[in-house]
């Protein structure tokens, strides 16, 4: 069922952790959060990710690897910024420090935090 008050929701998972920067493991990552993404939508939300945003300026930065200085630059800060403009943040995943963090910066705006896509109005 659609809400009638749409949100735009940060998806907010692991990128990095726990994959030793194993690309495969970081594109499972990545999959995870992407995964989430179509219900948020479907229930009437606008779902967006960091990665989203941040890849395409990460590799035009100069980034050769990931945690390189130009992929410093660019990945958290666009999902901080990314953040400041968002209603609420869905965590999924495990550990995650950056996760986390997006976390913290969304409760000290005030936003609505979820932690299950079912906590999300008209994904229950």
């Amino acid at each position: 069922m659609k809400t009638d008050a749409p949100l735009l929701i940060l998806i907010a998972g692991p990128y990095r952790s726990g994959t030793g920067d194993d690309p495969q493991k970081i594109q499972a990552n990545v999959e995870a959060m992407e995964a989430a993404a179509l219900p948020l939508f479907r229930a009437g939300h606008v779902p967006v990710m960091g990665e989203w945003l941040a890849l395409p300026l990460v590799r035009l930065a100069g980034s050769t690897r990931v945690g390189d200085a130009a992929f410093r630059e660019v990945f958290h800060p666009i999902a901080e910024r990314l953040v400041a403009r968002c209603d609420a943040v869905l965590r999924i995943g495990g550990p995650s420090e950056g996760a986390d963090h997006m976390v913290s910066l969304a409760r000290q705006k005030g936003l609505r935090i979820f932690h299950r896509r079912e906590e999300v109005p008209g994904c229950a």
